[in-house]
């Protein structure tokens, strides 16, 4: 909740740490730096003078501006509220409840940790009501770490606690007295999940993009040292090399994320006093701690992305009220595991739920589903082989090409094959099971109890074919789960099974 009127007015006003002016004057120093080497190495006639000279603008402007926003910053802490009053041209005043915080999160960038300040993002529930979160940039180490403790400390709903960048001896500080269990911990074999994929490609390719642009500045002829070389080597063993370096660059370049992001990672159940939570520490360079309340954990789903179920990778998130991806800049606050082999996913999920949900055999749905999609396929495959012999027929494109397009049939079938094979739902342990998606396989486990509402739909073609499509409504995650295609008298058993108290009408008839 969001007051308009001041508070406590006897508490003083705090400033923001006087070190990060001093933080942004090194920046706009560092953004000359490129000018500077520019006009040194090159002259005032290079290509590269340009660019070098917006990085030094933007960087001064954004000194100034966090020098003007450290000038009309001031924030306090009372008993109640945390109240934040900023601006230059047009100034704001926040007053925020201290039982109406759902998150601290404590983030520290590279010269952040310089100069021994913190990030202190506070979140009060403003996804829904548009309001931006408290920020506070930057108070130093200590008030930081004072600000948690004290905020925390009130009879908050806290559903998230995101800690970036603490040093070890504060944060076993923190944690003495807390009871652990480690569910699971880093294993190097998972490497080859995160290192081998497409993102490595685009990687490599701007990381390359960069060089050969600086190559250019610097004059060095890279074209002519790759024709000399298709000279000397043929083409085709050329082009092979230099896929071979885009490929290692890429797998370089992810490899050394991987180890910056899960270094050290560790999953833990922390148990203090009557509470529990979902704690997960991992980073190199930025240690992260993120704590989630396992009173808020509501489900786990398993995420299977179509490049990777091969191999059995397998995102893993826990599903719960206030877990949003907006408290946490690398991944979302719900991912509890890096990449890993189903099987290990699916063994901690059941550590996570206390019952082993993924393990209970699908019921798998009716073929009706796959004629549907089969029925897509075949439909889609016409309209493009028209379209394509269309274009052709208007000399768009040559005329032999729009029979290649009839051709996507076959893949388009197995495709619909795929979607029908990925869909099936069960409900057992008091958890509710559903299952589908071709190209990310996801299978979501939810407690029944975190189900507040039921939606059927059902299209005209569905009717005809005897199904229909199941919504489950839950407050947490993505607000809701589907089971696609599913027989009807399945999802009337499952709906009268769920929620007992509602009232079944059969499909055709009226209530």
């Amino acid at each position: 909740m969001i007051a308009d009127v001041s508070v406590e007015s006897e508490v003083p006003w705090r400033r923001l740490n006087p070190r990060m002016v001093w933080v942004d004057a090194g920046r706009a120093v560092a953004s000359l730096v490129p000018g500077a080497l520019a006009m040194l190495v090159t002259g005032t006639n290079s290509g590269f003078i340009f660019p070098a000279l917006g990085v030094a603008i933007t960087g001064l402007w954004l000194a100034t501006e966090n020098w003007l926003r450290w000038l009309t910053t001031r924030y306090r802490v009372t008993d109640e509220h945390i109240e934040l009053r900023t601006g230059v041209f047009k100034r704001g005043h926040r007053v925020v409840r201290r039982d109406r915080i759902r998150s601290i999160d404590i983030a520290a960038k590279l010269r952040h940790r310089i100069a021994g300040l913190r990030q202190v993002v506070i979140g009060a529930g403003q996804q829904g009501s548009g309001e931006s979160a408290v920020k506070l940039d930057a108070v130093s180490a200590t008030e930081a770490q004072w600000l948690q403790d004290n905020l925390g400390s009130v009879e908050a709903v806290q559903a998230v606690q995101v800690v970036e960048a603490v040093e070890p001896e504060t944060t076993e500080a923190a944690s003495g007295g807390d009871d652990r269990e480690l569910i699971g911990g880093l294993n190097w074999k998972w490497l080859g999940f995160h290192s081998f994929n497409l993102w490595g490609l685009l990687v490599a390719v701007g990381f390359l993009g960069a060089l050969y642009r600086l190559s250019e500045t610097v004059g060095l002829d890279v074209p002519g040292w790759a024709l000399d070389m298709s000279d000397r080597l043929g083409l085709i063993l050329t082009t092979v090399m230099l896929i071979g370096i885009v490929w290692l660059t890429g797998m370089i370049g992810m490899t050394a994320l991987f180890i910056a992001e899960w270094w050290n990672f560790r999953l833990e159940r922390v148990v203090t006093g009557p509470d529990s939570s979902l704690r997960t520490s991992q980073g190199l360079l930025t240690t992260r701690i993120i704590n989630r309340d396992e009173n808020r954990i509501r489900g786990v789903q398993l995420v299977e992305p179509l490049q990777w179920r091969w191999f059995g990778g397998t995102d893993t998130e826990v599903i719960g009220t206030g877990l949003t991806s907006g408290s946490v800049k690398q991944n979302s606050a719900s991912q509890i595991l890096p990449k890993t082999p189903y099987r290990f996913a699916r063994r901690v999920a059941h550590r996570v739920l206390g019952y082993p949900a993924f393990s209970e055999t699908l019921t798998a749905h009716p073929k009706a589903a796959l004629r549907r999609r089969i029925n897509r396929a075949i439909a889609t495959t016409v309209v493009l082989t028209g379209l394509a012999w269309f274009l052709a027929y208007q000399e768009v494109i040559p005329a032999g090409w729009w029979p290649v397009t009839a051709l996507l049939l076959a893949p388009a079938l197995g495709f619909a094959v795929l979607s029908w094979r990925a869909l099936g739902h069960a409900r057992s342990g008091g958890y509710l099971v559903a299952r589908s998606g071709p190209w990310f396989r996801t299978t979501v486990a939810i407690r029944d109890d975190a189900v507040i509402g039921l939606t059927v739909r059902q299209s005209l073609f569905q009717r005809r074919q005897g199904l229909v499509t199941l919504t489950a409504t839950t407050a947490a995650g993505s607000g809701g789960y589907e089971i696609l295609d599913a027989a009807t008298e399945d999802v009337t058993a499952l709906a009268a099974d769920l929620l007992p108290e509602l009232e079944v009408v059969e499909v055709g008839e009226r209530p």
